[in-house]
């Protein structure tokens, strides 16, 4: 059984919407809860304007029954507020009679940093904003949406999913590091069977797929680097009743590409933002004449939004692994998959 994402949407678009299959039916979701998941993305220090206006809260418009999941695809969307203030849709000029928005007039003036200028070049895009608009990282709403979801799943067989941050600055951006932590992970996620099996190269894989992170690390990480093997690994102990655990966990809870009954602990390193009110030299891709780079509404910091992301990606990822490792078309034969395993494998919770 896998558990697929996939989503759609644009910044400034109508709304973003996630199509989730592969859940179990009898699944009890609780609106209020991903609600409240969306909310904590749009907190924190130096976010923009937009963040007041939009107020995130999801619909399901598929695969939900008074309250519990079908077993068929959950759709789920996110409306944007903003909508209107930008004319964005499917003709490239608004309506006679309707006033021209902020997304009406081409973006020619790429920044440095983000996907404005790569994407006009692959796509051979006149105007940036039809590669800007599906880069940015407001389409992160819907992936908390998800990630609520999967963390409700995992609730369901023991395994808890948190985020932590830190980080600061004037007409500029910072970046920072936000660090995930995942409890009561069985043994036996994932697999070295294949390169792609591997979980903790899916867990990076998920970090690296959000907008603006350009480093992961798994348990110590790079640290491990300047350390001999002596000190870099967690040794195997057996307590009384003969049941495997370790003092330390410096491999973040996965060795061989599977995971081993630690704690998982991954860390995700962001960019300073590209959008800045002070903006870096650029070319006019239109005259190719010298200007600034495009300015918008921007956050000086999103650090804090990237924990609540950081997490959701995990927490989507460590489902997918367990929808595969325990399968089960019903909650209750996840569940009981997930018990059957767990008691008769020698390991020990920490």
């Amino acid at each position: 059984m896998t558990l697929r994402l996939a989503t759609a949407g644009e910044s400034h678009g109508p709304a973003l919407v996630a199509i989730v299959t592969g859940l179990p039916a009898g699944l009890a979701l609780d609106k209020a809860a991903i609600d409240s998941d969306l909310a904590r993305r749009q907190q924190g220090y130096g976010r923009s304007p937009r963040q007041q206006l939009e107020q995130d809260v999801v619909e399901v418009l598929a695969g939900l029954r008074h309250g519990r999941t079908l077993g068929t695809p959950l759709a789920l969307v996110v409306r944007n507020r903003d909508h209107e203030n930008w004319a964005w849709g499917m003709s490239p000029w608004p309506p006679e009679g309707e006033p021209s928005g902020k997304g009406t007039k081409p973006v020619t003036l790429p920044r440095p940093g983000h996907a404005d200028l790569p994407g006009a070049l692959k796509y051979g895009l006149a105007d940036a904003r039809d590669a800007l608009e599906r880069a940015s990282a407001r389409q992160t709403a819907v992936a908390v949406a998800a990630g609520s979801v999967a963390k409700t799943l995992l609730g369901e067989i023991g395994i808890e999913v948190a985020g932590i941050d830190e980080a600061r600055a004037e007409r500029d951006t910072v970046g920072g590091v936000v660090e995930v932590r995942a409890t009561g992970v069985p043994p036996g996620l994932g697999s070295y069977a294949t390169k792609e099996d591997r979980l903790d190269a899916r867990l990076a894989a998920a970090l690296m797929g959000i907008q603006a992170v350009k480093g992961v690390e798994v348990g110590a990480g790079f640290e491990l680097a300047g350390r001999r093997g002596s000190e870099a690994h967690d040794e195997i102990l057996a307590d009384a009743e003969g049941s495997l655990y370790r003092e330390t966990n410096r491999a973040g809870g996965i060795e061989g590409g599977v995971s081993n009954g630690e704690p998982v602990v991954v860390r995700a390193a962001m960019k300073p933002l590209p959008t800045l009110m002070r903006p870096l030299r650029s070319v006019d891709l239109e005259t190719g004449e010298a200007g600034e780079a495009l300015v918008e509404r921007s956050d000086v910091a999103a650090v804090e939004a990237l924990a609540v992301v950081a997490e959701a990606a995990v927490a989507f990822e460590l489902a997918r692994a367990a929808r595969e490792k325990f399968g089960g078309d019903s909650l209750a034969d996840f569940v009981a998959a997930h018990r059957a395993y767990v008691e008769r494998i020698p390991w020990r919770t920490r």
